[in-house]
């Protein structure tokens, strides 16, 4: 008896989580990715976006050098994306991409594979038509550790062709004379 009663559990059971489907929970490190393409850096700390007075911001970040991005997310008060934006001047060691998505504004920073140092740079803000920019001020220390650049192979030299021999009809009788006295 004690065995049905125990079999009965399963089955119930069973038929129970049957119904279930086991799907992953959405996880999601870092910014989304909307265009399916972008890298993430295996080492990006990003600080909070800090004011540094009228319509200007800062923000640090510590980043690999690995081929990966590492971004900062900005937004104007009452939780808006910024209309329009701009990079000027560039980061030096690596590349700026900028784009909105879903009411915020992303920037991702790039660096330079196997580069380590400090990388900065600056991104104007476009709140609206007529309405005052604001300046996010992006500073980056990058980090080579284990960054291993491939070297190129190189192809081994070929050897140069042999010159040709001469075919003109005053070669071969000179060849003729020095053969046969």
């Amino acid at each position: 008896m004690r065995v049905r009663l125990s079999s009965a559990i399963l089955v119930a059971a069973s038929a129970v989580l049957a119904g279930c489907q086991n799907k992953p929970g959405l996880q999601v490190a870092g910014p989304p990715d909307p265009f399916g393409y972008m890298k993430r850096s295996a080492v990006c700390q990003v600080s909070p976006v800090k004011s540094a007075g009228p319509a200007r911001k800062t923000a640090t970040m510590s980043v690999r050098s690995d081929d990966g991005n590492c971004g900062v997310l900005v937004q104007q008060d009452g939780e808006r994306s910024y209309a329009s934006f701009g990079v000027a001047p560039a980061p030096e060691h690596g590349k700026a991409f900028l784009y909105n998505y879903n009411n915020h504004t992303y920037v991702m920073y790039t660096p330079n594979t196997a580069y380590a140092g400090q990388d900065h740079f600056s991104v104007t803000l476009i709140r609206g038509p007529g309405q005052p920019r604001d300046t996010l001020d992006v500073t980056a220390t990058v980090d080579a550790t284990g960054v291993v650049v491939p070297t190129p192979m190189v192809m081994a030299p070929t050897p140069a062709p042999a010159p040709a021999k001469s075919t003109s009809r005053a070669a071969t009788r000179r060849r003729a004379k020095t053969t046969h006295p």
